[in-house]
C-alpha cells in the first residue's frame, strides 16, 4: 500500500468517528425528548382514566335514579292477620285483601305496617311508620322561649294557671296528700292581645311536659269523621307522651253553641265538638294530660265545654290597669335605650291599651328613633307611637262596625 492511500484511509477514519459522536448526541437528545413525551402522555392518560371513572360513576348513579323513578310507587297497608305465607291486609281506604308475603320479609306480625305492590298487592317490605304522623305536626318539639318573667300585669291569672296546670305536673304527690283531683283544663278568655297565647307558651316553658298546640279551625276537616278522628289521635298522642299540655287556640271555632238545624258542614263541626267533649270527660281518664282553651268570644261557647269536669276553671285575661301597664311596659323596654323618658306619663297615656298594643307602641317608638338616625328613644317618640297605635285601633273598630 502506498503512502498516499494510507494517509487517505486515516483521514477517512477520523471523519467517520467524529460523525458517529454527533449522531449519538442527537440520538440521546431524541430519546430524552421521547421519554418526556411518554411521561406527559402517561399523566394525560391517567387523568383521562380518572375522569372516565368519575363520568362512569355519574352515569351509573343517574341511570339508577332514572330506573327508580320509573318504578311504580308502593302502597302503605296494615297487616290484619297472618296465614302461613299469606296475610290479610287493610289499605288506607278501608278495603281488605288476601295477599302473598315475599320471602325477604321476616318477623312479620299482626298490626305491622307494610309496603305492598300496586298491581298484585303482595307484601314486599316491612316498614316502621308512626300511626300519629298527622297529629305529630301539632307537637312543639322545642320549648317556647317565653317565660313567666316576660308576662307583666297578670299576677293573679299567672298564679291560677300555675295551680291548675303547672303544679299537678311538677308536684303530683302534693295533690294526693291533700286528697283532691286538680281540674282537667282551663279556659282563658278576654279581648284580643291580652296575652292568652303568651300564658300558654309560658306554661310550656316552665314544665317538661310535651306541648301540643292546635287552632280550633284546624280540627274542622272536610270529610265526615276526619275531624273527630283527628281529635281522638291528638289525645292518644298526648297520653302516650304524658305529661302533656294540649293548647287549643280560638276554641270558639269548634265549640260554639250547637243548633238543632244546620248545614252538613255545621253538623260535621258538631261531631268533632262532641268527640272533644268525650275525650276531655269520657270513660278513659286523661291522667297527666291538661287542656288549655283560649277564646275571645266566651258568649258563644257551648255550656257543655265549660261545665265542671271539663274546662271548669275560667280565667279572664282582661285589659291591664295602670300598674299592669307599667309592668308590661318595663318588660318590652328592658332592652331599649331610653333617654329623658317619663315612664309614668307614657304609661298613663296608654290607657285602655292591651299588652299587644303596648308592645306595638314600643316597637313604633323605636322606628321613630331609627328614622331620625338615633340610637336612643325619647319621650316624643313614645307620644307619636301611642297616637299612631290608637288611630290604627280606631280605624279597625270602624271597619268592623261598618263591615
Amino acid at each position: 500500500m502506498s503512502k498516499d492511500e494510507t494517509e487517505k484511509k486515516i483521514i477517512y477514519s477520523e471523519e467517520l468517528t467524529s460523525n458517529d459522536l454527533e449522531d449519538s448526541k442527537i440520538l440521546a437528545t431524541t430519546v430524552q425528548k421521547l421519554e418526556q413525551e411518554n411521561q406527559i402522555i402517561a399523566k394525560t392518560l391517567a387523568r383521562l382514566e380518572e375522569e372516565s371513572s368519575l363520568l362512569r360513576e355519574l352515569f351509573n348513579n343517574a341511570n339508577t335514579e332514572l330506573n327508580n323513578l320509573k318504578k311504580p310507587a308502593l302502597l302503605v297497608a296494615d297487616v290484619i292477620s297472618l296465614h302461613d305465607d299469606k296475610s290479610v291486609i287493610k289499605l288506607p281506604n278501608g278495603n281488605k285483601f288476601y295477599c302473598y308475603i315475599a320471602k325477604e320479609v321476616k318477623d312479620l306480625q299482626s298490626g305491622d305496617c307494610v309496603l305492598v305492590d300496586q298491581k298484585t298487592l303482595n307484601i314486599v317490605k316491612k316498614v316502621n311508620v308512626s300511626s300519629n304522623l298527622e297529629v305529630e305536626k301539632f307537637v312543639i318539639v322545642e320549648k317556647p322561649p317565653e317565660s313567666w318573667k316576660e308576662i307583666g300585669g297578670l299576677k293573679k291569672e299567672v298564679a291560677e294557671i300555675k295551680e291548675v296546670i303547672e303544679l299537678p305536673i311538677t308536684k303530683p304527690k302534693l295533690f294526693e296528700k291533700v286528697g283532691i283531683t286538680p281540674p282537667k283544663g282551663i279556659l282563658l278568655f278576654g279581648p284580643p292581645g291580652t296575652g292568652k297565647t303568651l300564658l300558654a307558651k309560658a306554661v310550656a316553658h316552665s314544665t317538661n311536659a310535651t306541648f301540643i298546640e292546635v287552632v280550633g279551625s284546624e280540627l274542622v276537616q272536610k270529610f265526615i269523621g276526619e275531624g273527630a278522628k283527628l281529635v281522638k289521635d291528638i289525645f292518644i298522642l298526648a297520653k302516650s307522651k304524658a305529661p302533656a299540655i294540649i293548647f287549643i287556640d280560638e276554641i270558639d271555632a269548634l265549640a260554639a253553641v250547637r243548633m238543632d238545624t244546620g248545614t252538613s258542614g255545621e253538623r260535621e263541626v258538631n261531631r268533632t265538638f262532641m268527640q272533644l267533649l268525650a275525650e276531655v270527660d269520657g270513660f278513659d281518664p286523661l291522667g297527666n294530660v291538661k287542656v288549655i282553651g283560649a277564646t275571645n268570644r266566651l258568649d258563644i261557647l257551648d255550656p257543655a265545654i265549660i261545665r265542671p269536669g271539663r274546662l271548669d276553671r275560667l280565667i279572664e285575661i282582661g285589659i291591664p290597669d295602670e300598674d299592669g301597664r307599667l309592668e308590661i311596659f318595663k318588660v318590652h323596654t328592658r332592652k331599649m335605650n331610653l333617654q329623658k323618658v317619663s315612664v309614668k306619663a307614657v304609661v298613663k297615656a296608654m290607657e285602655n291599651f292591651t299588652g299587644a298594643e303596648i308592645r306595638a307602641a314600643c316597637t313604633e317608638a323605636g322606628f321613630f328613633a331609627i328614622r331620625e338616625d338615633r340610637e336612643y328613644v325619647t319621650q316624643n317618640d313614645f307620644q307619636q307611637a301611642i297616637e299612631k297605635v290608637r288611630l290604627e285601633e280606631e280605624d279597625n273598630v270602624k271597619d268592623e262596625f261598618f263591615g
